[in-house]
């Protein structure tokens, strides 16, 4: 992947990681975004993939776009681009986590908020302070109010605030607060948990949260019941599971 300026890539059983590493504050700009999207492009076909984590290095997390993209002769690219990070983690069939160890703002937080899990250090902020200069974040104002609520989401995006890990963990938008030394070991427990994990049952598992969120409680429990009996207990990998469990041994997973 020497090609890539901004984005680090690595796969290493099953997990992939994604580095932000454009200095100093990881700001997104066309040429980042695209580069983001091409590796989520790639991942997307991945079939032996068990989970993605979106990490960065440098003091800040994501500080946001890049302002000198939003001027009206670039702005349509950049919108169209932006958004594409949105729908492809939208599609990721398996789990995404946003590794967050410090600033967190602006369109960083909304690519942060769009991963299913968010693990923060103490030393992380978030906030989305596009309002100060005279915008709105338009994913966050989909996606904040899922998470945290519409009155929480109005005043996040009202008053362009800044919210310590700490707040952010308590109001709902962060799954997991990290000590001061072990944000790392956070980490790796969650993607450890993950990874001991069948790729194709947990492809289903997301399946099974995601296509029913929003639906009749009678038509939801139909389909997924239907998911359950005419697709998960016909993958050889359910039965191994099962197995290994009569026969108290670890599974030995086939992906299939």
């Amino acid at each position: 992947m020497s090609h890539l300026k901004f984005i680090a890539h690595e796969i290493t059983e099953g997990v992939a990681t994604l580095t932000f590493d454009r200095p100093k504050h990881n700001v997104l700009n066309i040429d980042m975004m695209n580069e983001l999207n091409g590796q989520l492009e790639m991942l997307a076909n991945d079939g032996s993939l068990k989970c993605v984590v979106l990490a960065a290095n440098g003091p800040s997390w994501c500080a946001g776009v890049e302002v000198a993209d939003h001027k009206p002769e670039m702005v349509d690219d950049m919108i169209a681009t932006f958004n594409r990070i949105f729908e492809l983690i939208h599609r990721m069939a398996v789990p995404t986590i946003a590794a967050v160890h410090g600033t967190c703002l602006g369109g960083g937080m909304e690519v942060a908020m769009a991963c299913d899990i968010i693990v923060a250090s103490p030393k992380a902020v978030f906030g989305q302070p596009e309002i100060k200069l005279g915008f709105f974040p338009p994913y966050a104002a989909i996606r904040l109010p899922q998470l945290v609520g519409p009155a929480r989401a109005v005043e996040i995006c009202t008053t362009g605030r800044r919210y310590p890990a700490e707040s952010a963990h308590r109001m709902g938008l962060v799954s997991h607060l990290s000590g001061e030394t072990d944000f790392s070991e956070t980490v790796g427990k969650i993607v450890g948990e993950i990874k001991a994990c069948s790729p194709l049952i947990i492809r289903l598992n997301k399946q099974a949260v995601n296509a029913h969120i929003g639906m009749d409680f009678n038509r939801a429990l139909s389909n997924v019941s239907d998911l359950f009996l005419n697709t998960l207990m016909k993958t050889e990998d359910t039965l191994e599971g099962i197995k290994s469990f009569e026969e108290k041994r670890p599974p030995a997973w086939k992906n299939r």
